[in-house]
């Protein structure tokens, strides 16, 4: 990772996405640190996270990504330092969390005070960054497009990732049967959160599947997309709903960002229009956002759910590694190394001395 000469005046730290590079080609800049404008607040962040947005992006293969450079980072945690004008200045020192799709790997970052989402006291920054994207997606996606009920099954890909493990345990909360699937590394830690796990290398992955859901189940939830969602769609049982999020499956092939998604949006408009009484959505966290004042008020009520549980101790955040800032280049690497369960976040940078190093699962409350 390079980085950039600080130049006297430069107090904020920004990692700059400069084109499509391995995670080594991140920049490393010291700007001036920005001012809010009418309407803004300047969030200090205390933490930050690596999503496969990000792993995405840095391959140019999110859909409808910025053009380089630009800095990354879907999301964060910080405490407001600085209100714009038209802002309360009793917002200042308490701490919020704020969706961002870009703009997030920074010391400090402006955004609209709209969009500000309050953290429980209790609950500790890096804790609740693991559940802003990853909470809402999973909320949304279980209660508003599947709408599952007590007593209904359901399959999660990727069980152990950071949308795969809070989908578990928001479905174990509402009383809904989870077979997960994730490698035999994180079978254990899903038996713990309350799944059935499967191993996604079994050359018999969906039979395995079927097996233990002959009837079939209320919900799928593929994060993978590609050839493998039509077995997804298959075990689906009447009036079941198929969520899909996300085409990792061709994260690393060269082309078109946009030609998987768009490929993926035909084949479940067509499932949708034929006469099987199954259900097939692809979930978008920023749909609806036309309507901001709707979409602010849905996210501010859907993400407090979520804190809510995690200070209620029904939620076990999953933090795989807490990481300075600094070392984006390593978070991001790590995060695709498919060797962690749980969400990597960055923090502000400390004293050279101390450590950052992946943090053993909890073990439960």
């Amino acid at each position: 990772m390079r980085t950039s000469e600080q130049r006297p005046t430069a107090v904020a730290t920004e990692i700059v996405l400069p084109g499509a590079v391995e995670p080594e080609g991140l920049e490393v800049r010291h700007v001036g640190t920005p001012a809010p404008g009418p309407g803004e607040v300047l969030l200090a962040m205390e933490a930050t996270g690596v999503s496969f947005a990000e792993q995405q992006m840095r391959r140019g293969k999110y859909y409808d990504q910025p053009k380089f450079p630009f800095v990354p980072g879907y999301d964060l945690v910080g405490r407001v330092a600085r209100t714009g004008p038209g802002v309360d200045p009793a917002l200042t020192g308490r701490r919020y969390a704020a969706l961002t799709k870009t703009g997030g790997w920074a010391s400090h970052v402006v955004v609209s005070a709209a969009d500000l989402v309050e953290v429980p006291d209790s609950v500790p920054s890096a804790d609740a960054e693991t559940l802003v994207v990853n909470g809402v997606t999973a909320w949304q996606m279980l209660h508003r497009t599947a709408g599952v009920e007590a007593g209904d099954t359901v399959v999660v890909l990727g069980a152990n990732g950071g949308v795969g493990s809070t989908l578990v345990q928001l479905a174990r909360i509402a009383g809904v049967r989870v077979i997960g699937t994730a490698s035999r590394r994180h079978h254990d830690r899903l038996r713990d959160l309350g799944a059935l796990p499967v191993d996604y290398r079994d050359p018999d992955l969906y039979g395995r599947l079927r097996g233990l859901a002959p009837d079939g189940v209320r919900a799928v939830f593929d994060h993978v997309g590609g050839e493998g969602i039509v077995d997804s769609f298959r075990l689906l049982a009447p009036g079941g709903t198929l969520v899909s999020y996300g085409t990792a499956s061709t994260r690393d092939v060269a082309g078109s960002s946009k030609a998987p998604v768009l490929k993926l949006f035909a084949r479940l408009t067509l499932w949708n229009a034929l006469p099987n009484s199954r259900h097939a959505h692809f979930y978008n966290i920023w749909a609806g956002l036309r309507n901001a004042d709707a979409f602010r008020a849905r996210l501010r009520t859907d993400l407090g759910q979520v804190f809510a549980l995690l200070a209620a101790g029904s939620i076990q955040p999953q933090v795989a590694a807490r990481i300075p800032l600094s070392r984006a280049a390593d978070a991001l690497r790590l995060a695709e190394s498919g060797t962690v369960a749980g969400k990597v976040v960055l923090v502000p940078d400390r004293t050279p001395h101390e450590k950052f190093a992946p943090e053993p699962a909890p073990t439960g409350r």
